[in-house]
């Protein structure tokens, strides 16, 4: 697993996930949704969650759910002062 988080950003634990009364699954990051999961999917999803090693191993798989979310080149929006670009 080392080979996969080179830059140790899963360590942060930046995904969470819930789960409803209805097995619906939502996952978030940096403590907003960005997906659901409904039925077979929420299922097969829950089955690797209770399979999983460590809060790492977590971390890995709500990652690869959220599919192509995050690549590392998003820029911070407004991070200067006064709105100046």
């Amino acid at each position: 697993m080392d080979n996969i988080d080179k830059r140790n950003r899963l360590d942060e634990a930046p995904f969470s996930y819930r789960v409803s009364k209805y097995n619906t699954v939502f996952l978030d990051f940096n403590g907003k949704q960005v997906k659901i999961l409904k039925g077979n999917e929420a299922e097969k999803f829950l089955e690797k969650i209770k399979m999983a090693e460590d809060e790492k191993a977590v971390q890995l798989l709500l990652a690869k759910a959220t599919g192509n979310f995050k690549r590392g080149n998003e820029r911070m929006v407004n991070t200067k002062k006064n709105g100046d670009f």
